[in-house]
């Protein structure tokens, strides 16, 4: 009853920020604050709440890998018509924003609650639960910052608007929206922390580790454009655990890749297990159609093609999630992600031979072991670094991605512009449109969230 007592009071979380109506609900004072250290591993544990459909999906149905065809456009709300254009400007709870903030206030819970109890006698315990509501708090908020934020650039990100970084479970803390710069320092400064208290790999799939920090410190330079250090901390990630499943047939594939479910829930690759949301799921795999363009980047010997798709008539629908099932994106950590951000990492600063291996690695394990394998030759740093880059797009589609490597990349003068076309009429997203900070909530900024840029 305990523990039942407290996901109730967590149930109370509802809008979270800014929208007064959810803040004006207040908890029962007779529930049970969590005290123990078994409670607060319990609310971690609690996957539903922590890894489950909680990553946003705002990202990835306004970017480029997928399209609606007609008829399927034509069927859907009108809400999700204007995602589908870039065309929103107003909408409420529940969604993105209001779903991640969720394991960000358990987090910090359950950080309160742990310096009520000493870590004398109970050190890896109670390090494991610090690190883990770290992990968890930096995580989510770097997924924030990727959807509703604009791209990291050192010359404004003092001056750009970010994120709510909220650090107390009190609902009635004001919230302010900090900087760009200041999202980002706590999202490191969190990953950083916990890297230094978790243990190199996790007893659960569920739960964060060092390896899974050093990932997540990887994907966080990335972004910011910070080549060297994304290089270093997906070595770090990698020099853990550099498993992948050989797509030729592995323990952790469903029969073969042929199978509508080609993979398993929780394959060697996974470093740490999350989910998009599918609220206003617009890019529901058995609605959407995958780009044209991405598919005629697969070679012939490239098994993701038959991993990934399936084709019926002349379109290709997407079935190669890591969640174990076709209606769930895997948007948490993997191996495959760290090879090819060390290789990009290397491709930027010089070291070609590095991005060649990683390339090479990954291939090998996707490659037809019928065929002459791939060949990886690039001229220079330059054409090694789009040899990445098309290996990212065929890799990591629909995991939750994409959206933040538009943004990075056009910072990169990439010059990536994003077009529609429905039912006749042609939509357009120019590079670094301020539309790519996604706009937040109606009832987030009608409440005067205060803003601190």
């Amino acid at each position: 009853m305990k523990i039942i007592a407290q996901i109730f009071l967590i149930g109370f979380l509802g809008g979270l920020l800014g929208c007064s109506k959810y803040l004006e609900v207040q908890p029962d004072d007779t529930l049970t604050v969590p005290k123990s250290l078994t409670d607060l591993q319990a609310l971690l544990d609690n996957s539903n709440r922590m890894n489950m459909q909680r990553t946003p999906n705002f990202g990835e149905a306004s970017s480029d890998d997928y399209f609606l065809p007609g008829a399927q456009f034509d069927n859907i709300e009108v809400e999700l018509q204007r995602i589908y254009t870039w065309k929103v400007k107003e909408y409420v709870f529940q969604n993105d924003w209001s779903i991640a903030y969720e394991p960000i206030f358990i987090a910090n819970l359950c950080l309160e609650q742990l310096q009520e109890i000493p870590s004398s006698g109970n050190a890896p315990a109670w390090n494991q639960i610090k690190g883990a509501a770290l992990f968890f708090r930096s995580f989510y908020y770097q997924q924030l910052l990727w959807t509703f934020a604009p791209a990291y650039d050192a010359s404004t990100a003092a001056n750009d608007f970010g994120i709510v970084l909220r650090k107390t479970s009190d609902f009635n803390d004001p919230s302010g929206r900090a900087n760009v710069q200041q999202s980002y320092d706590q999202v490191l400064q969190d990953a950083k922390e916990a890297a230094a208290l978790l243990p190199d790999l996790p007893s659960l799939p569920m739960r964060p580790s060092k390896a899974a920090a050093y990932g997540l410190l990887a994907r966080t330079y990335l972004s910011m454009r910070i080549y060297d250090s994304a290089y270093f901390y997906a070595d770090a990630a990698l020099r853990i655990k550099d498993d992948l499943m050989n797509f030729n047939g592995d323990t952790d594939i469903n029969g073969s890749i042929n199978e509508q479910v080609p993979f398993r829930m929780f394959n060697k690759e996974i470093l740490f297990y999350s989910e998009m949301t599918t609220t206003n799921y617009i890019i529901n795999p058995s609605s959407i159609a995958v780009d044209s363009n991405l598919i005629k980047l697969y070679k012939p010997q490239d098994l993701r093609l038959v991993a990934f798709y399936m084709k019926e008539d002349s379109i290709y629908h997407f079935k190669g999630s890591y969640t174990g099932n076709e209606w769930q994106y895997f948007t948490g950590i993997a191996t495959d992600e760290l090879y090819l951000i060390r290789a990009e990492g290397a491709a930027r600063t010089g070291q070609v031979e590095q991005t060649v291996s990683d390339l090479r690695v990954l291939l090998t394990a996707r490659w037809d072991e019928s065929s002459d394998p791939p060949v990886i030759t690039p001229a220079d740093s330059q054409e090694a670094l789009q040899m990445v880059l098309e290996e990212r797009r065929r890799e990591l589609y629909m995991r939750g991605v994409r959206w933040m490597d538009i943004k990075r990349l056009n910072k990169e003068r990439g010059n990536i512009t994003l077009q529609r076309t429905v039912n006749g009429t042609s939509y357009k997203l120019n590079p670094n449109d301020r539309y790519f900070a996604l706009p937040l909530p109606k009832d987030i900024v009608s409440d005067r969230v205060p803003q601190n840029p």
